[in-house]
């Protein structure tokens, strides 16, 4: 999987992305302009000690991605779409782009790819929601539909142990 973001604004959200994707094994694709420096505590501190195992790549703007990734799938993700995020199948390799907090995806870009475009739905005087908040929503769905690909399923208590089957009789 990967997540772009489309010239964030916060350092806070990129680096909760960041963890994100880290905690999902998913590539980070950042498209310039950044509202801030990549060396910013306020990353650092977001995406604490995980900022360094991070898969990100940077591009100077949408048409640089798109000349590095030709034939990718790519979900936009935006207020404006007709479709459910639910309503869709994502595939393992398929990319999902959110767009800067203050304005989303601009529609030039949009328009090009309205057959992917995809929504989060909610309460109608909503205008959206936290883009670190959206990016774990679609992404885990995402996910979801393709098993959970690699990722731990199950876990352990750290002092106790939960009860085996046998136990549970």
């Amino acid at each position: 999987m990967h997540i772009i973001l489309h010239q964030p604004e916060i350092p806070a959200n990129t680096g909760n992305i960041g963890r994100t994707c880290v905690a999902t094994g998913t590539s980070l694709h950042l498209i310039e302009p950044l509202g801030f420096r990549l060396n910013e505590k306020e990353i650092k501190r977001a995406g604490m000690d995980y900022w360094e195992h991070l898969d990100v790549t940077r591009y100077v703007n949408f048409e640089e991605f798109k000349e590095k990734h030709p034939g990718a799938k790519i979900w936009m993700a935006t207020t404006k779409a007709k479709h459910s995020y639910t309503d869709v199948s994502f595939g393992p390799d398929d990319f999902i782009m959110f767009g800067k907090e203050s304005a989303g995806i601009p529609e030039e870009i949009l328009v090009e790819y309205e057959p992917t475009c995809i929504r989060i739905p909610m309460l109608p005087q909503i205008r959206s929601l936290n883009l670190s908040n959206s990016v774990a929503i679609v992404l885990y769905e995402a996910l979801r539909q393709n098993n959970f690909e690699s990722m731990e399923l199950a876990g352990n208590l750290h002092r106790l142990h939960w009860k085996s089957e046998e136990e549970e009789k």
